[in-house]
């Protein structure tokens, strides 16, 4: 076992309570919230879940890569704000968040990037 690379416990730790926090919240919005969001509402939520769910997977992985040390904040960024953005709006209605989430979207993409070439510089 000391051939094993170096790993980052706090990417491994974050994407993991994003995780259980993501099925938490899948679980949560399939049952709590199915009768009582309309169906497009409901689908935003779902959104977010996945979305959360991708960044979660992502940390987990990144966790075991010494060169990710820039990345995992991005994604984490990008979660919280992409999802919970999406979150907020479909348990409160307030449209205006819908302006937030993309914002959320390019921290997702800026930090699969950087994973990227981060990982191509390695």
């Amino acid at each position: 076992m000391q051939n094993l690379p170096p790993r980052s416990p706090n990417s491994m730790t974050t994407g993991a309570v994003l995780a259980a926090l993501g099925i938490a919240l899948g679980a949560f919005g399939a049952h709590a919230l199915k009768n009582r969001l309309d169906p497009a509402m409901l689908a935003n939520f779902e959104t977010g879940v996945r979305y959360q769910m991708y960044a979660a997977l992502a940390l987990l992985v990144l966790g075991t890569q010494p060169a990710q040390r820039r990345a995992p904040a991005l994604l984490l960024a990008g979660a919280v704000i992409f999802s919970g953005s999406l979150y907020i709006l479909a348990l409160s209605g307030q449209r205006w968040l819908g302006a937030v989430t993309p914002i959320g979207g390019v921290l997702l993409i800026a930090g699969f990037a950087l994973a990227a070439l981060d990982a191509r510089r390695a």
